[in-house]
């Protein structure tokens, strides 16, 4: 599967690159594979393996903030690996015909 998740503290003010740092940074040492973007943060793997990176990411930003938000959007489709890679190529394939 494939997550796409955002964890927003709350109750900090407007400048929370630092705390979001926090939740990436369990997300790189969890060896799955990954992607961070200006939104979102992608990890594939499978389902346990996966939620236990965002309840740890959310966990290690918790202990920080008074409040955080999650949103979550999950890919599920068994056998497939590779998925971050290979869904973008395939974009990538038709952008170039």
């Amino acid at each position: 599967m494939i997550v796409a998740f955002s964890v927003t503290p709350l109750g900090v003010g407007e400048d929370v690159g630092e705390y979001v740092a926090d939740a990436v940074r369990v997300v790189r040492e969890s060896g799955l594979p990954h992607r961070t973007d200006a939104m979102f943060t992608s990890i594939e793997g499978d389902w346990d393996e996966v939620m236990a990176v965002v309840k740890r990411a959310v966990a290690v930003v918790e202990e920080r903030v008074p409040r955080v938000s999650l949103v979550l959007k999950a890919d599920i489709r068994p056998g497939v690996t590779d998925g971050l890679t290979s869904k973008v190529a395939t974009v990538e394939r038709y952008l170039s015909e």
